[in-house]
């Protein structure tokens, strides 16, 4: 018997009044247990948070308890980690990985991070000048595209400190 004739066969006798799964949007009292680490450093380890806010390279996406599981490229942005009493923390990646776990776990591996209010406006604006100077310059193809890299990270997180 073929293979779609034996689906076709076992569904025809199957019960037709079993329930079908459905996700519904998380409860208020739920919780994602969050692991934020570094390569030298370890920033939330199984912590229970509300919802975490991501700057994936699709688009910017919040995580709440109950999230279909994925895995999302990080650009740099962003994770704002919203604990119990929505007490927000917000730290700026440079890029990484998240990782949407069943049964409630979230796992971010970023490359660096630090909380967004260690960052001067001043300095990042004084950066991000010299890296577009940089990228604009005579220097070699290789010194051109670090500091393109280099500048797009610092206009994310200029644009992360004027929010």
């Amino acid at each position: 018997m073929s293979a779609l004739r034996l689906v076709t066969a076992a569904a025809r006798r199957a019960p037709r009044n079993f329930a079908l799964g459905r996700r519904g949007y998380a409860e208020a009292s739920d919780k994602i247990n969050l692991s934020l680490v570094l390569p030298h450093q370890a920033i939330f380890t199984s912590a229970d948070v509300v919802q975490v806010n991501v700057a994936a390279a699709t688009g910017d996406m919040g995580i709440l308890a109950n999230h279909a599981p994925t895995i999302e490229p990080l650009r740099p942005g962003v994770v704002e980690v919203i604990e119990s009493g929505n007490q927000s923390k917000k730290w700026f990646v440079s890029g990484g990985f998240a990782t949407v776990h069943p049964n409630n776990k979230l796992t971010i591996n970023a490359v660096e991070a630090a909380p967004l209010e260690a960052f001067s406006a001043e300095a990042v604006r004084a950066n991000l000048q010299e890296a577009l100077r940089v990228a604009a310059g005579n220097g070699s193809e290789e010194d051109k595209v670090e500091a393109r890299i280099e500048a797009d990270v610092y206009e994310a997180l200029q644009h992360a400190l004027t929010k």
